[in-house]
């Protein structure tokens, strides 16, 4: 069959399309104008479910980390020690290193805090989310925006993409200004010193980073001392929303 007639388009694009290309793509337009709806409700709920909860710590790490694994039993230890301080613990709801840091919580009393969203593997919510703090979005967008909204510090745990770009989104709305500063503390040395070598190394001799940028995270394997870190930045800088 031939290939189907490309025109011109009404767009400001000079790319010609198929006439279904043109007509799937008007849709989408409409589809989308709609969709703002959804998403402001999606913001709405999340800003007055998560206000509530008070001071808090974002905790990551991979949704793939097995039960009894090192890496587990320190997400364990984190939320137990950001519990025990006062912190609401914030994961992303689901197994892992999410589900670690919400059973230390859990076991140690305090608030635990889920922010959930539907994929098509790994997640689902796990069972130490407390019920009356399982937040769930259809939008990744309004999911990172609750992630850093409230959060008084990122503890991040080994992890792959979600967790690198959780990581490297909060630095950069750190490094630009876009938010207020907070602790961002990678735990983990044996996972994380080559990524720190890069980055001193590779980003900074290359003049892509500024050489005060590697200052804006910390390295620790120890909970307390991530903990710690928090701690100071809060009594230095006082409690509040990063925007």
């Amino acid at each position: 069959m031939p290939d189907p007639p490309r025109l011109e388009t009404p767009f400001s694009a000079d790319k010609p399309m198929s006439p279904k290309e043109m007509e799937v793509w008007q849709q989408q337009r409409i589809t989308d104008t709609w969709r703002v709806f959804r998403i402001m409700s999606e913001f709405v709920e999340g800003f007055e479910r998560l206000g509530n909860v008070g001071p808090s710590v974002s905790v990551f790490g991979s949704a793939r980390t097995p039960e009894g694994t090192p890496y587990y039993e320190l997400g364990v230890a984190v939320g137990r020690a950001l519990a025990t301080r006062g912190y609401a613990v914030i994961t992303g709801g689901g197994p892992g290193i999410m589900q670690a840091a919400n059973e230390g919580a859990h076991e140690a009393g305090g608030v635990s805090v889920g922010l959930n969203i539907a994929l098509p593997h790994e997640q689902h919510l796990n069972p130490y989310v407390d019920p009356a703090h399982d937040v769930t979005f259809e939008f990744f967008f309004v999911r990172k925006t609750m992630f850093v909204k409230y959060a008084q510090g990122y503890l991040v745990l080994p992890g792959g993409f979600g967790t690198m770009d959780e990581l490297f989104e909060s630095l950069t709305l750190i490094q630009t200004r876009k938010t207020a500063r907070f602790p961002v503390v990678l735990m983990g040395t044996a996972y994380w010193q080559g990524l720190v070598d890069w980055i001193r190394g590779t980003l900074l001799e290359g003049g892509y980073i500024s050489p005060e940028d590697p200052d804006l995270f910390t390295l620790t394997d120890d909970p307390e001392e991530a903990v710690d870190v928090i701690d100071r930045f809060c009594q230095e800088a006082g409690i509040a929303p990063n925007f």
